[in-house]
C-alpha cells in the first residue's frame, strides 16, 4: 500500500496507519537517501518512543548513524540537525490527539524537504524492507539536546523579560520542560499549565487548539501575557492581559508592522490562502506586500526563500522568521512577542492599534460526506440571496493534509453572510471537530 506524505509528513492512527514497521522502513529510507548522521526526536504520546525506536532500528539496519534526542519540540530537532549538520526525524502528530502519530523528516541543516527530495524519500520508503526481527529497546536520549536548542533560541532573541508574568500552556507536549525553563531563564515570572504529560493528555482540551484554560489562568492571575503551544511546539497562540486571544493572523500583523517601522522587514509577508481578509486589508493599507501560498508552513518557507523575504506564517500560529530559523517555531515566536512587548508595551495596547478582523468561520466536513456540486449550489444560492460581489466575501475549500476532512472556510464583510453559509454547510454535510484555527496542518 502506498504511503502518502501529506501537508506535514506522514500522519495517521498510531500503530495502524503509522506503525512500527512503517517507522522502521522510514529509517531505512532515510539511511538510503541521505549521507549524513540522523537525529531523532519525539513528543510525549505513549506511541512516540516505540515508533522512534523503530526509526532508529531502521537507520542502524541501513548503515546510518542515528542519535536519540529524547522528547524535544519539532523545531528543536530541526535546530539540533542544523547545529550538527545532520538530518532530522520527528515522531509527532503535532496538534492531533494522542491516538494519532506521525513521521516527519528534515533535510540536512534542519530545513523542510523540498517536493523533489520528498518524492525521492517516498520512493525509497516504498522499496524499503520490513523488519526481520522484533523492534524495541529502552530510550537512551542525548540529555544535552534540549539545552542546545534553548541556548540557540536565547542567542537569536536575547530579550530580558524581567517583571513580566507569563502563563504558558505547554499542551502536555514536547515543550513541557523546555518552555517554562526558557521563559524563567529570561527573568519572567512563569506559571505553567498543562505541563504534565502522561502519554495520553497531549493536546487534550489544552494548548493552541483550545485556549480556554489559558484565558482563565491569565485573567485569574492578572498575568501580562499567555502563550499557548501545541503538542510538538511549532506554533503559538497568545492571550493578552484582558483575556483576548491573539492568533497567528494577529501576530503576523503586529510583527510585520513593527519590523517595517524599524526598517527590518526587508520585503513583504507570506501568508496562506486561509489568512483573514482583514489581514490583507491591513497590510495593504500599511504598504506591505503580501504573497499567498497553499496551507502548510513548508509552502510558506519555500515562498520566503524564493522571494528573499523574512516573515510569513499561518493563522494557526505557525510563524516563520526565515532570517532566524528554517522552520516554524512556537518558542522562537514567543521570544519575538516578548521582545515586542518589552519594547512597545502591553500586548492589548499594541494590538488595539492594529487591524479589523473580517468575520470568518471554518467548518470541517468528513471527506466521504463532501460533495463539490452540492457546495456549489449552496454558494450560488448565498450569492443570490445576499446579492454578493467577489470583493465582499471569500470561500476557500481544501482537503486536509493530515485528517480525513475537507475544510471549508468562509469570510465576508457583510453581516449575516458567514453565519448563514456556515448553517447551510452544516445542514447539508454535517460537521466534524478538528483542525483548530485555519486548520493548519
Amino acid at each position: 500500500m502506498a504511503v502518502r506524505f501529506g501537508t506535514d509528513g506522514i500522519r495517521g492512527r498510531a500503530y495502524e496507519e503509522v506503525s512500527e514497521a512503517l517507522a522502521y522502513r522510514l529509517g531505512r529510507a532515510v539511511a538510503s537517501v541521505f549521507a549524513a548522521p540522523v537525529v531523532v526526536g519525539y513528543d510525549t504520546r505513549e506511541s512516540s518512543w516505540p515508533l522512534a525506536a523503530a526509526v532508529l532500528a531502521g537507520l542502524r539496519a541501513g548503515g546510518a548513524q542515528g542519535y536519540d534526542l529524547g522528547v524535544l519540540p519539532t523545531p528543536g530537532v530541526a535546530t539540533v540537525a542544523r547545529e550538527r549538520a545532520a538530518v532530522g526525524v520527528v515522531v509527532s502528530a503535532s496538534h492531533n490527539p494522542y491516538t494519532d502519530n506521525g513521521l516527519k523528516v528534515f533535510g540536512p541543516g534542519g530545513a523542510k524537504l523540498d517536493l523533489a527530495t520528498e518524492a525521492t524519500l517516498a520512493a525509497a520508503l516504498e522499496a524499503a524492507p520490513l523488519p526481520d526481527a522484533p523492534l524495541g529497546g529502552d530510550p537512551n536520549p542525548d540529555l544535552g539536546a534540549l539545552e542546545v536548542y534553548l541556548n540557540v533560541l536565547r542567542g537569536l532573541v536575547p530579550v530580558r523579560a524581567s517583571g513580566l508574568h507569563v502563563v504558558v500552556d505547554c499542551a502536555n507536549g514536547a515543550a513541557s520542560v523546555g518552555a517554562p525553563a526558557l521563559l524563567a531563564s529570561l527573568g519572567a515570572r512563569v506559571t505553567a499549565i498543562h505541563d504534565r504529560p502522561d502519554g495520553r493528555n497531549i493536546n487534550a482540551r489544552c494548548g493552541s487548539t483550545n485556549v480556554a484554560d489559558l484565558v482563565a489562568a491569565v485573567c485569574a492571575s492578572r498575568a501580562d501575557v499567555g502563550l499557548a503551544l501545541d503538542g510538538d511546539g511549532d506554533r503559538l497562540i497568545a492571550v493578552d492581559r484582558t483575556g483576548t486571544v491573539r492568533d497567528g493572523d494577529d501576530l503576523l500583523v503586529l510583527f510585520a508592522e513593527d519590523l517595517a517601522e524599524r526598517g527590518e522587514l526587508h520585503g513583504g509577508v507570506v501568508v496562506t490562502s486561509m489568512a483573514n481578509l482583514g489581514l490583507h486589508r491591513a497590510l495593504a493599507a500599511a504598504g506591505i506586500e503580501i504573497a499567498t501560498t497553499d496551507v502548510g508552513d513548508r509552502h510558506v518557507t519555500a515562498e520566503l526563500e524564493s522571494r528573499g523575504w523574512r516573515l510569513g506564517g499561518e493563522q494557526s500560529g505557525h510563524l516563520v522568521f526565515a532570517d532566524l530559523a528554517p522552520t516554524g517555531d512556537g518558542l522562537l515566536t514567543a521570544l519575538r512577542l516578548l521582545d515586542l512587548i518589552v519594547r512597545r508595551g502591553p500586548l492589548d495596547v499594541v494590538a488595539a492599534r492594529g487591524w479589523q478582523r473580517v468575520p470568518q468561520a471554518l467548518v470541517n466536513v468528513a471527506r466521504d460526506a463532501y460533495d463539490a456540486q452540492r457546495l456549489g449550489a449552496l454558494r450560488a444560492d448565498l450569492e443570490a440571496r445576499f446579492a454578493l460581489v467577489p470583493d465582499e466575501w471569500r470561500l476557500v475549500v481544501r482537503p486536509s493534509g493530515t485528517e480525513p476532512v475537507v475544510r471549508i472556510m468562509v469570510e465576508a464583510l457583510r453581516p449575516g453572510v458567514v453565519e448563514q453559509f456556515t448553517s447551510d454547510v452544516v445542514a447539508a454535510f454535517g460537521v466534524v471537530a478538528g483542525g483548530g484555527p485555519e486548520g493548519a496542518e
